[in-house]
């Protein structure tokens, strides 16, 4: 059964349609990569995905048994963010205040995931660092392990390689397969490197203002609009 199924869906954005006819499934286990020209509506559907927004029209129904807690969510980081003055530890526990409410203290089985989450990407040994001494790397991992504190079943990421040097994108993009592969965790994600989508992801969504392109990233490859996008990409490098 599906996990999230997205069906005939029109998205807008401040009055205007950014995606219409928008239809895909993503399944437990699948790695979906979204890529698209710049303002085609990849972040808007993610928001859309994650009920911060909602379909001009269409329907997107969660299946399985999920639900809206059960999804973690990487949006792009800002430079406030960067600059934020907490621990590393502090900042990855900080994923179970929505759960806790007003109490004021984390219990031992949330500060053991925490600790189990860093370990999953690498920076427990960073635990008591402050956050803002780190490198752009570092902190793309420490907010990895954040969103991991609420993805029992699904995440979310916003261009989470943007940014990054060539090596430390690398090592982001082959943490994210070892999640979804090893973990079993099911990602959606959007990137403008088509390479990393075709490299690691399992399924992609190519969308513009009509989608050109759902299905498997083998089957992108050899598509016309996968060879026209794939070009380019090269070019640009």
């Amino acid at each position: 059964m599906a996990l999230l199924v997205c069906k005939d869906v029109i998205l807008a954005y401040e009055g205007h349609t950014v995606v219409e006819n928008l239809n895909f499934c993503v399944n437990s286990g699948d790695y979906l990569c979204i890529v698209g020209e710049n303002g085609s509506g990849k972040s808007t559907l993610i928001k859309t995905l994650l009920n911060l927004r909602k379909p001009f029209a269409g329907e997107i129904r969660y299946g399985d048994g999920l639900q809206h807690n059960d999804i973690g969510y990487l949006p792009q980081q800002s430079l406030v963010q960067r600059d934020f003055p907490a621990t590393v530890e502090e900042i990855v526990r900080s994923a179970c205040l929505n759960r806790s409410g007003w109490r004021p203290f984390y219990t031992q089985e949330e500060k053991k995931q925490a600790q189990n989450n860093m370990l999953k990407t690498g920076v427990l040994h960073l635990a008591k660092r402050c956050y803002r001494e780190l490198s752009g790397g570092q902190q793309q991992r420490v907010l990895l392990a954040r969103a991991l504190g609420a993805a029992t079943r699904l995440l979310l990421l916003d261009e989470p390689a943007a940014g990054l040097d060539p090596q430390a994108g690398e090592e982001m993009y082959t943490l994210i397969k070892d999640l979804n592969q090893r973990d079993g965790m099911t990602v959606i994600m959007v990137t403008h490197d088509v390479s990393a989508a075709i490299q690691y992801a399992s399924h992609v969504l190519h969308v513009s203002h009509k989608p050109l392109f759902f299905g498997t990233a083998a089957g992108y490859q050899q598509s016309d609009i996968g060879k026209i996008y794939m070009c380019r990409a090269k070019g640009d490098e």
